[in-house]
């Protein structure tokens, strides 16, 4: 039966993918040649021993995940009408071999549809969808529809060694990069200085604003805009009343805001991870806008001319990707998850602006060709390319006398006609609730295949990535240590943080003053608290808990007059460390998954000893049954 249904699903990938043939697999001169019929046909041969070679099992060393955001269907034919004609190819977007569609809903939050379907979504319930595997209301940053934080691909792949980076055209706090490095409740939660913040703001004992929690996620390289959030002074914590840039520098991050200050970084590792932030805002567009009208599609045909304040081409989203895969892909490394997003193709969408949505396209279709580039010399690299959601711009054949609409000439020589239909002259273009394309490549990308749901991605990438997703699993074996168990009065304590994998802070106490620790970074599972003895003579305890795994863990000391042990407590040497059990999670539940899974382990383990005993007996006398 367990064959029928491999052979069944075999089957089924290739049925689902059997129309698709990309760049990849045919030259490109071939693609774009003429034939006794037209000339239209991109896949004249049988392509069913190229698709069979496409299909590779996992699991990837690295995983790229590309986004468009706001790139339906009808911004991915806009685009290619426009830049390489209606018999032309994406070099990039068109080039991956197997490729699905998949659902967007977000849910509502509250009232009497609580949890049911909103068949529109924002990019960041779509975000957070394919960020953690949940769905949730519109507006949220990686929390399901109570509030609680969802443990991102990002924050997950870190925790399990790998390298990350998140790199987007947007400031690094819109709802697409956020997704995977914050958790609030609003997505305008960008700085310190946002009201939108509420509780989750850190001077009202939440997790503090977008760009707070990017800091303590720690990718090793983040490059974008959003320069303006990190001139905000934090209101709380240990770096209270000083700039997020002076935090940042701080924390030992290496901050370049220009291409020469990124062309001189390189390395970037959890020492020292890279915060590239090249705009006060969202970067400039690839063209020049234009603006759609009320009977614009009857005007004169227009054609898409260079933004003159386009970043320079080493800051183009393309280069970008190139900079981050490099300064990731390290000998010695594990792997590593990027996220790249070509962001303005929504904000261009949104402003009815034909031109601008067609070259932010062709932006993250030069960005996908990189990746592809890389994941085919490479040979272990997932690349998989989607949206967030779709869009309002639609191909039409004749001028809307309502709608805004506008003229361009293509490729082709001749005229597109693209209409605007969902907002008046001025207003925003809405989303729209279309099933969306998403491709791969490489190992595992056969996953996409098919109608998934946007929350499949998730667990596709975890599964390539071989993801443990329990930060208490992650951290089970935390220690913390002191290079003496007796102290005098006053003296230093340098508290040794390891094991603590899950996660990516530490809070901890002095009990019997009690004294609060430092919020201390961990890097690696690894991190020293500095403190100082209590004065008081006698038993002391150190308790340090994990902010991610929720990990607590208790190590005693002694305190006297002269500094010698009173035979009470274990000696120097590290026979000082402890470890205690976890006590909650701020992982909601992928975080006390180890909780479910410790005693099957137990009931597995002893069943191996069974068996091993039974088979040594077996084998003495002699009674085993032959192969």
């Amino acid at each position: 039966m367990s064959r029928l249904r491999s052979r069944l699903r075999a089957g089924a990938v290739l049925v689902a993918a059997g129309g698709v043939l990309a760049a990849a697999l045919l030259p490109t001169s071939a693609l774009a040649a003429t034939s006794d019929n037209g000339g239209a046909a991109r896949n004249p041969d049988d392509s069913t021993a190229a698709l069979r070679q496409s299909i590779v099992n996992g699991p990837a060393k690295n995983v790229i995940l590309l986004i468009g955001d706001g790139m339906g269907d009808s911004e991915i034919t806009v685009a290619r009408n426009y830049q390489y004609g209606a018999a032309g190819m994406l070099p990039g977007i068109d080039a991956l071999p197997l490729t699905g569609q998949y659902t967007t809903y977000s849910l509502y939050k509250d009232g009497p549809n609580k949890g049911k379907p909103d068949y529109v979504p924002d990019s960041a319930a779509t975000g957070t969808a394919w960020a953690t595997g949940t769905k949730t209301y519109d507006n949220a940053v990686s929390v399901d529809i109570d509030g609680a934080p969802q443990a991102t691909l990002l924050e997950l792949a870190r925790a399990n060694g790998l390298r990350t980076g998140n790199v987007s055209t947007a400031e690094i706090q819109d709802a697409t990069p956020a997704v995977q490095v914050a958790h609030v409740g609003a997505r305008s939660c960008y700085g310190p200085d946002s009201a939108s913040c509420g509780a989750d703001a850190l001077d009202k004992g939440g997790l503090g604003s977008i760009s707070e929690q990017l800091l303590d996620a720690r990718a090793d390289v983040t490059l974008g805009g959003g320069s303006t959030s990190f001139t905000q002074k934090a209101k709380a914590g240990e770096w209270k009343d000083q700039t997020l840039f002076d935090q940042a520098k701080d924390r030992g991050y290496q901050v370049v805001g220009d291409a020469a200050g990124l062309s001189a970084v390189t390395a970037a590792d959890q020492q020292k991870p890279l915060l590239g932030l090249f705009t006060p805002g969202n970067f400039p567009t690839r063209y020049a806008s234009t603006t759609a009208t009320v009977g614009g599609a009857d005007a004169a045909p227009v054609t898409c001319t260079p933004n003159a304040d386009r970043l320079a081409s080493d800051l183009s989203l393309s280069s970008l990707t190139n900079k981050a895969i490099s300064l990731l892909d390290r000998s010695g490394s594990t792997g590593f998850f990027l996220q790249v997003e070509g962001a303005s193709i929504d904000k261009r969408d949104h402003s009815a602006d034909a031109c601008g949505q067609i070259g932010e396209t062709v932006d993250l279709d030069e960005a996908v060709q990189a990746a592809l580039a890389f994941a085919k010399k490479d040979g272990n690299t997932l690349v998989i390319v989607t949206a967030d959601h779709a869009h309002t711009s639609q191909i039409v054949d004749s001028t809307p006398p309502a709608t805004l609409s506008t003229a361009l000439t293509t490729a082709d020589g001749t005229v597109m006609k693209v209409a605007y239909g969902t907002a008046a002259a001025g207003g925003s273009q809405q989303h729209t609730g279309s099933q969306l394309r998403v491709a791969g490549y490489g190992p595992g990308a056969a996953d996409v295949v098919g109608l998934t749901d946007q929350t499949d991605t998730f667990f596709t990438i975890a599964r390539a990535l071989k993801l443990e997703r329990s930060y208490a699993a992650l951290s089970a074996g935390a220690t913390v240590s002191l290079p003496a168990t007796t102290v005098k009065p006053g003296d230093p304590l340098a508290i040794s943080l390891a094991g603590f994998k899950g996660d990516r802070q530490v809070s901890g106490v002095v009990q019997s003053d009690p004294v609060a620790l430092p919020r201390t970074d961990v890097i690696g599972g690894a991190s020293t608290i500095a403190a100082v003895a209590p004065t008081e003579l006698g038993r002391h305890t150190i308790t340090v808990t994990g902010a991610q795994s929720g990990k607590a863990v208790v190590l005693a000391f002694e305190v006297t007059a002269d500094g010698q042990p009173t035979g009470t407590l274990p000696a120097a040497g590290g026979s000082g460390s402890g470890t205690g059990t976890a006590a909650g999670s701020s992982a909601g539940a992928l975080a006390s998954t180890g909780a479910v899974v410790a005693p099957i382990l137990v009931i597995a383990l002893a069943l191996l000893i069974a068996g091993y005993l039974l088979f040594g007996r077996g084998r003495r006398l002699g009674d085993l049954p032959r192969a």
